[in-house]
């Protein structure tokens, strides 16, 4: 909540009334000058928002500011236009524009809008009801190819079958990702060793021949088979069929401010990157086909991408 006077506060109270939203108030950020000691906490002033905006996971952002600060308006909704955040003002005070907003009715007042990710509300209710039916279906019938890799990978590798590893999320929600191990098992403890040997430019870290891989798991990689116990983490909606892949924390904290606009989608096992350029070593394109796949996203675009995605596994793409 951008503010913290007598209005911010009840807007907080209009917002936490209405549970079928889902939405908690974290706290405010305060304008300078202000006296206000609002319910909530204060968890510092406007100009830290960029912190907060990295440092908690924020799904929305909320304005409500007297007519002496509204200058910070146009400052706070550039950045969250970056950051892919939504935005919703009250416009209980006449004379406040808001440029490129849709005014929409909430609680008995109007509020303006601004939506720089998807907020197709119903159609995201269909996509995670896609994504549940078909990751469970696939869970079922490729059980068979789940059980073999994983005896496969216990006898050419030892124990330790998954690599579980924390990810970064929707909105900056730490998740625990899993996936078959194709590393050796000190492979994380060695990670400053090759760090420097990247293939790809920018803060993700991607090599080709990675010394940390095994015979085992090279073949696993190079079949996608590797992925496979991510179809588990799309039943449990930590991720999508189809998204943006999603980052360790030290590579999210090497993001430019325009990358983070990838983490207003619910990250995927495959996404539009991969199946057009997943050989591509410069990570500022791929951010942007993710973000074109974000600006584009649709149910028809996730089915053509998973389609997509199988020549592009059998072609070893």
């Amino acid at each position: 909540m951008i503010g913290a006077g007598p209005s911010a506060e009840a807007f907080a109270d209009r917002i936490e009334d209405h549970l079928e939203l889902g939405l908690r108030v974290v706290g405010h950020l305060a304008e300078i000058g202000s006296s206000a000691i609002p319910r909530r906490p204060v968890i510092g002033r406007i100009e830290d928002i960029e912190a907060v905006l990295h440092g908690q996971v924020i799904d929305e952002v909320a304005i409500s500011l007297p007519v002496g600060a509204w200058g910070y308006v146009e400052p706070v909704t550039r950045l969250c236009a970056d950051e892919g955040k939504i935005v919703r003002i009250p416009l209980e005070d006449a004379g406040l524009t808001v440029p490129g907003a849709r005014v929409e009715e909430f609680d008995g007042i109007a509020i303006a809008s601004l939506v720089y990710g998807p907020d197709r509300t119903l159609a995201l209710v269909a996509k995670r009801l896609f994504d549940l039916s078909l990751a469970s279906i696939a869970l079922v019938i490729l059980s068979p190819v789940l059980a073999m890799v994983a005896a496969w990978v216990r006898l050419r590798d030892g124990s330790g079958v998954l690599f579980s590893q924390v990810r970064v999320g929707l909105h900056g929600r730490p998740f625990t990702i899993h996936k078959f191990r194709t590393m050796v098992q000190d492979a994380e403890e060695r990670y400053e060793e090759v760090v420097q040997l990247s293939d790809t430019t920018g803060p993700a870290f991607k090599m080709t021949n990675d010394p940390r891989i095994t015979r085992t798991g090279a073949t696993l990689r190079r079949l996608s088979l590797d992925e496979l116990p991510q179809l588990w983490n799309v039943v449990r909606g930590d991720m999508s069929l189809v998204g943006p892949r999603p980052a360790p924390p030290r590579e999210v904290a090497g993001y430019d401010l325009w990358h983070r606009r990838r983490l207003s989608m619910k990250p995927g096992i495959t996404g539009l990157w991969q199946v057009r350029a997943r050989r591509d070593e410069d990570f500022d394109r791929r951010a942007s086909i993710d973000l074109e796949y974000i600006d584009r996203w649709s149910l028809l675009l996730d089915f053509r991408i998973i389609v997509e995605t199988v020549p592009a596994l059998v072609q070893g793409r």
